[in-house]
């Protein structure tokens, strides 16, 4: 036991070390590249058949079911149906590209975004983005377009551009589908309410239509230690509460005003996205698991994304959308660093619980 003590000491000194020497590289190159900038050359489009990507997954537990013989035949078959295929899409192509009708034959096309959101959501970006691609060249009425969503909600202003994101879809008439695995709550159901239509899985959570802000004050702690500390500002509304300031009661009023402000909006926001949701009932800032939530109607069906998807296979062309930027070198760096402190941390935990069993 003394041992492992010594050695994970001995690690997690090592470690630090190694983070810290990488912090050090992200800053200096860093500061190299900040009067770079960021524009839409720093990043890249990536589409993806889905159907492609499941067929081939069924085809190949297929083939690996069959013997030798029966599996040459079957596999000639396949090629001579993605050949005829191929023929169908390559003719619609040239259909669009001169102007021509579409071929009432032809299958619509499913679009698939990505949105994993932070409390900042900072992929709204690349979620703009991706948006911006898929409407110059889906059809209304015919395509939709489908966002599996993940996020636990986060800073007000930064939720309502990505919403307002998705609104442009609907505004353009084309069908919008949410499917939700894991969580949609707060801002991340503010995004979820703009879609025709949600989806989620058993135990996704959803809901949290509420509005919360909290601070630490420091005033006692200053005050006990004679440090003053002086807010000046101009507009009686300016500063209402204060992190080293001493706070008043009229300045709580006024802040709590705002944030009764901010989650009226976020209701009416819902109310009109979702009509049928009694309002009244859900927007106490409560979640609920994906079973409940569709007995209240803050979703409209239970089933996961792959599910969806895969049926969605068997109607549409099912293409998968996503910007992906380029990470600078600090951004890999700090990624490498945190990824290494995950792991050792695991490992010590491991090595830790694996000594008591003993």
């Amino acid at each position: 036991m003394e041992f492992i003590t010594e050695y994970g000491l001995f690690l997690a000194k090592t470690v630090t070390l190694v983070v810290a020497l990488l912090i050090i590289v992200a800053t200096i190159v860093s500061a190299m590249h900040k009067d770079k900038g960021g524009d839409d050359s720093d990043g890249e489009l990536r589409v993806r058949r889905l159907n492609d990507k499941y067929r081939d997954l069924r085809e190949s537990i297929q083939a690996r079911m069959m013997g030798e013989t029966e599996r040459k035949l079957w596999q000639k078959q396949q090629k001579k149906k993605h050949k005829t295929e191929q023929k169908a899409e390559k003719k619609q192509t040239k259909a669009k590209a001169t102007g021509a009708e579409p071929d009432e034959a032809a299958r619509p096309r499913v679009y698939v975004l990505d949105f994993d959101g932070d409390i900042k959501a900072s992929d709204t970006d690349s979620l703009r983005k991706s948006i911006t691609a898929v409407l110059s060249v889906a059809d209304a009425g015919r395509d939709e377009v489908v966002v599996r969503l993940e996020s636990g909600g986060g800073l007000v202003h930064s939720y309502g551009l990505a919403s307002a994101q998705l609104d442009r879809i609907r505004s353009k008439g084309i069908a919008l589908t949410a499917c939700v695995d894991k969580v949609a709550a707060s801002g991340g159901y503010m995004m979820a309410c703009v879609a025709d239509r949600i989806i989620a899985s058993p135990f996704a959570i959803l809901g949290s239509i509420g509005v919360v802000a909290q601070l630490p004050n420091f005033h006692r702690l200053l005050k006990d230690n004679k440090v003053d500390f002086e807010v000046l500002t101009a507009g009686e509304h300016k500063r209402t509460m204060t992190i080293f300031g001493e706070n008043t009661e009229k300045g709580r009023q006024k802040f709590l005003e705002d944030l009764e402000d901010t989650h009226g909006l976020f209701k009416d926001y819902v109310s009109e996205r979702r009509p049928a949701l009694d309002i009244a009932e859900v927007a106490n800032g409560d979640i609920w698991f994906g079973q409940r939530a569709l007995e209240v109607k803050l979703i409209d069906e239970i089933k996961t994304s792959d599910e969806y998807l895969i049926e969605a296979c068997d109607r549409a062309e099912v293409v998968s959308v996503g910007y992906r930027r380029k990470r600078t070198l600090p951004e890999k760096l700090g990624l490498a660093a945190t990824v290494a402190m995950e792991n050792t941390v695991l490992r010590l935990l491991s090595a830790f619980r694996n000594q008591k069993m003993q």
